[in-house]
């Protein structure tokens, strides 16, 4: 009975912990396990779990070839997406965190975003992402102080 009361204890101190970070976070890693720095080579390239991933901000990362895990290792801040890999769209219009599909993506500024579905993107695109954006930081900003 100890050693199940303690199991528990754990169990749910872990569990809070990982909830903790405001990465969009799909079978343990990070953008479902795709390439955060692939996506700047206008490729959504799901990485290599086994051979190249990487803690960052207790968060796996993964990435397709070591070239890539060392570019992401060199300058993380760099590769990460906005909005924790959140949907952008979704960010600027509800101000809520919803998943995205790791397959529509946009790079704009040197910045990743990601969106929930291809209509998304459209729309972001379509209502303009400079305005977007400005709404979608201000909400990020509320959900992660």
């Amino acid at each position: 009975m100890k050693k199940i009361l303690i199991f528990l204890i754990l169990a749910v101190g872990y569990t809070s912990y990982a909830q903790s970070s405001h990465f969009y976070v799909k079978d343990g890693y990070a953008v479902k396990g795709y390439d955060v720095v692939a996506y700047f080579d206008n490729q959504a390239v799901e990485g290599n779990k086994a051979k190249y991933s990487y803690k960052y901000e207790n968060v796996l990362f993964a990435f397709s070839s070591l070239e890539n895990l060392n570019k992401f290792k060199a300058n993380p801040e760099q590769f990460l997406p906005q909005y924790g890999g959140h949907c952008s769209y979704a960010m600027a219009t509800k101000g809520s965190k919803v998943s995205p599909d790791p397959e529509v993506f946009e790079i704009r500024d040197g910045k990743l975003h990601l969106f929930h579905r291809k209509k998304g993107l459209e729309n972001w695109l379509e209502e303009g992402p400079e305005k977007l954006r400005d709404q979608a930081d201000a909400n990020w900003a509320k959900i992660i102080q």
